[in-house]
């Protein structure tokens, strides 16, 4: 279990390109509307009998050059711990962050509801290694679940900006004076109620 998660959670940009037809493996279909913007459902996958992946993007936005994505990803497990998981993010954001000095992260812990908030900062650079390509931004809130069938397991819903080239100077400048607004935003957040599809 724990290589298989390593391998589920170490990090990377990896093209997706628009589906055609996206399959609904959460039956959540949207959109969802976060932070008076609606995302609609663009892009899913199902790698592992355990595992569960979809991203919602607003209207007009490109999966693999998007600005603001929302999404959903679940580990369907009776026994996985919520503190393992985010120990293994938090341990493979401490090794890139050794290797990148843009990125960033912190992460909060809600002792009410148990649930497990990580913020951290991303980066790619152009193929001359000279120059960002792009930043990232990432907002992921783990929490336990139970589906309308029974099953048990571990819901991450997140929150993804981007910005690229030029614009990544006052992304920067934006993210310095605003990054705190939406921490409480994606904790507040009603995540929906979910059903697996295998």
């Amino acid at each position: 279990m724990f290589l298989f998660l390593t391998g589920l959670l170490f990090f990377g940009f990896t093209p997706k390109n628009n589906q055609d037809e996206v399959k609904d493996y959460l039956n959540v279909p949207g959109p969802l509307t976060f932070d008076k913007t609606d995302y609609n459902l663009t892009w899913s996958s199902h790698p592992s009998d355990i595992y569960y992946m979809q991203e919602y993007i607003p209207k007009g936005d490109n999966i693999d050059k998007f600005k603001n994505m929302v999404l959903l990803n679940v580990i369907a497990s009776d026994s996985l711990k919520l503190e393992a998981v985010v120990a293994l993010k938090l341990a493979e954001l401490t090794k890139l962050q050794k290797e990148n000095p843009v990125i960033q992260f912190k992460s909060y812990d809600n002792s009410n509801t148990g649930e497990h908030i990580i913020d951290f900062l991303l980066s790619a650079n152009e193929p001359d290694g000279k120059h960002l390509s792009f930043v990232e931004r990432n907002v992921y809130r783990y929490k336990y679940f139970v589906d309308k069938s029974g099953q048990k397991g571990i819901l991450l819903f997140g929150v993804s900006t981007r910005a690229y080239g030029h614009d990544i100077y006052k992304f920067f400048s934006d993210l310095k004076e605003h990054r705190t607004e939406i921490i409480p935003k994606v904790g507040d957040f009603s995540v929906p109620e979910i059903t697996l599809t295998k």
